[in-house]
């Protein structure tokens, strides 16, 4: 009897599988070679630390759906997927991380094998997964194939949630509300960066009674004092201050499903630099939310929040948001819409954002961000942690 992880209907995943091969019919793409993990899970539920060696899904516009990995791996796939055994495809261990083989060389006689070398076959080029001599094998030996670009066909069929999705998301934003209240409740000056890092994945982790907390795709992001220029800063063992100012860059994540916040931490009484900041984007968020409505485009979005920004004397040479949902390490972003001004991407009731108006100045550094559902009435904030400068 085989263990279940699987954490959606397999009618959901049949509707998201033809909704793939429809977006593919119409590019001529006749084979998918899917190497982005969260592209992997989103079609077939697969889901483990493996993405560390080289893996994907491939799905044909003929019923075509198949694993390949590596063979330690396949329990994994057999445990999260609905995939017969004959879909779950491993390669021998020895072509892990080998100079003299590729597992790509493997996957090419499976592709040869099934008699589908002759296709036009799509690539995720451009993701974190699929290296430029996984590229040279596959083109070596599928001589008879077309290859194209299809790096984000699947990611914009993401975009929108669905039901079961957003209670994910939504159980997400209980976790970043459980992380936050810890962050309140123990950090204080004379406490080194790394303890709190460990306080906030401990809660990260834990998350509540009835709601696990996932790993997040990326891990606290955390800058103090004149660190918090740099917005992608992780902890060391510094020793926080008082009369310092921090900035937390956090996620919630339940069953791989994210709920980024980021909030401003200051110990003592904050300077009037800090009360003017805050003042300014608690405006710009409370306009900008209106915006997050069906029919809007992310660049309307956008330019609403920077002429708040500009209107008190402010400016930001940088998006102020993204695409979120469902993602693996090292990024939490679906790597689709983004909220600046010339994104002409139109927004779509269930759609799902980090809106992120952080803005970084040359020794200091200010976040308070919310991810945002969009809805027929405007934004819905997907957790409920305090819209405020955090003062201890």
């Amino acid at each position: 009897m085989r263990a279940n992880r699987r954490r959606f209907e397999p009618a959901e995943f049949d509707a998201r599988q033809e909704k793939v091969r429809r977006a593919m019919s119409e590019r001529g793409i006749e084979l998918l070679i899917l190497t982005n993990p969260s592209n992997m899970c989103w079609l077939s539920g697969f889901d483990g630390w493996s993405f560390y060696v080289h893996q994907c899904l491939v799905i044909g516009t003929d019923g075509e759906l198949f694993w390949f990995g590596r063979g330690i791996d396949a329990p994994t796939a057999r445990m999260t997927t609905d995939l017969p055994d004959a879909d779950v495809v491993a390669y021998p261990d020895h072509y892990v991380q080998s100079a003299e083989r590729h597992p790509m060389d493997f996957l090419s006689q499976i592709i040869k094998q099934r008699g589908l070398d002759k296709k036009h076959i799509g690539v995720e080029k451009d993701n974190y997964f699929f290296t430029a001599r996984a590229m040279e094998s596959l083109q070596t030996h599928l001589t008879q194939a077309h290859f194209s670009d299809a790096t984000w066909l699947v990611n914009w069929q993401r975009a929108i949630k669905s039901p079961q999705e957003l209670v994910y998301m939504r159980r997400a934003g209980l976790v970043i509300e459980e992380m936050y209240k810890r962050v309140i409740e123990v950090a204080e000056p004379g406490m080194r960066e790394n303890e709190l890092a460990g306080e906030i994945m401990y809660a990260s982790a834990r998350g509540t009674p009835e709601v696990y907390g996932d790993y997040p795709a990326i891990v606290p992001l955390m800058g103090r004092g004149d660190e918090a220029a740099a917005c992608h800063l992780t902890w060391n063992d510094g020793i926080l201050n008082n009369n310092e100012g921090m900035f937390l860059e956090l996620a919630g994540a339940h069953a791989r499903y994210h709920c980024p916040v980021s909030r401003t931490l200051y110990f003592g009484e904050p300077p009037e630099k800090y009360r003017r900041i805050e003042a300014v984007i608690l405006e710009g968020i409370s306009k900008t939310l209106e915006m997050f409505k069906p029919g809007n485009t992310c660049g309307e979005v956008a330019s609403t929040f920077f002429d708040v920004l500009h209107k008190h004397g402010y400016e930001k040479d940088n998006r102020c948001g993204y695409s979120i949902g469902l993602s693996y390490p090292p990024d939490w972003g679906e790597h689709t819409m983004s909220l600046r001004s010339d994104d002409r991407a139109v927004l779509q009731e269930n759609m799902t954002f980090h809106f992120m108006p952080g803005m970084w100045f040359e020794d200091w550094g200010f976040e308070t961000t919310e991810s945002v559902l969009v809805t027929a009435q405007g934004g819905e904030c997907l957790s409920n942690v305090p819209r405020k400068l955090l003062v201890k």
